[in-house]
């Protein structure tokens, strides 16, 4: 991987992975259309890492009393009842099964969930999702509304994002709209849950950089962790501000044209599904 290369990919990751279409489909397709092999599920992990850095800058005032109240009510009873300390515990509820299936799923995500043809389903039936939970949710609840099995549902939505082209923003922020979350409040949720999953994933994924064969390195990626770090904190603030009067209509449209696309492409020959594959 070169340089240009780790620009365009850390750019596509900043501008992606908090919008609901995707970031690792998006990573996969653009290498697969430059003609560049397949960055890997490694190199999406950790440059995740650089867009969730974003997620702690941008949340920082919320995420200080979240680790403050979880840590006071480990040891203190009349903490247990803090709302910023429940949130705390149930980020680390919802994050039980992405980590699971992440680890029982490990060859499959290396391998064969990045078949372009999974990708193109993903946009399109997820996209469908989507627009489904915006139009029937109630957006009523706000996180102090978040249940056990409320956030289990949210972390079972995060964790087939594990299949690129269903989108970890979109998949968790669909499963909010449809528990009657509003959107910005599914949104945040999503953010705040995604951190532990992505850092885990990224640290674990650490030592496929670099390694013989594998066609990410250490200076590109670092580039492309700093520059996704960069654009994701912007993309963030134009998002949450984006979805307080607005809907998720347009992105629908844009997951079901790509989708679409990416089946022409495939079918006419001009894209090959394995294209690029991941040595």
């Amino acid at each position: 991987m070169g340089w240009f290369e780790a620009l365009v990919l850390g750019l596509v990751q900043g501008l992606t992975e908090f919008l609901p279409i995707s970031s690792s489909a998006h990573l996969r397709i653009t290498a697969a259309l430059a003609g560049w092999d397949d960055p890997g599920a490694a190199f999406t992990a950790v440059t995740q890492i650089g867009t969730e850095l974003a997620v702690i800058l941008y949340f920082s005032s919320k995420i200080g009393k979240i680790l403050r109240a979880w840590f006071f009510s480990i040891y203190k009873k009349d903490w247990r009842h803090d709302p910023d300390a429940r949130l705390g515990w149930l980020i680390i509820i919802g994050s039980m099964p992405i980590v699971v299936l992440g680890l029982l799923l490990q060859d499959a995500i290396d391998e064969t969930f990045r078949d372009l043809r999974i990708t193109a389903t993903t946009l399109i039936v997820f996209g469908l999702i989507l627009l489904l939970a915006d139009r029937i949710g109630r957006q009523e609840r706000t996180l102090d509304h978040l249940t056990v099995p409320h956030g289990l549902g949210f972390g079972f939505a995060q964790a087939l994002a594990l299949i690129p082209g269903v989108s970890r923003s979109g998949g968790t922020t669909s499963a909010g709209l449809l528990l009657g979350y509003t959107r910005a409040e599914a949104a945040e949720y999503s953010f705040l849950l995604a951190l532990p999953a992505v850092f885990g994933s990224g640290l674990y994924k650490l030592t496929d950089i670099g390694k013989d064969g594998a066609p990410a390195q250490w200076g590109p990626t670092i580039l492309a962790t700093l520059v996704a770090f960069g654009v994701g904190y912007a993309v963030i603030a134009w998002l949450m501000s984006y979805i307080k009067t607005k809907s998720f209509v347009p992105f629908v449209i844009y997951r079901l044209v790509l989708g679409v696309l990416l089946f022409v492409l495939i079918f006419t020959g001009v894209l090959d599904p394995q294209a690029g594959p991941h040595l």
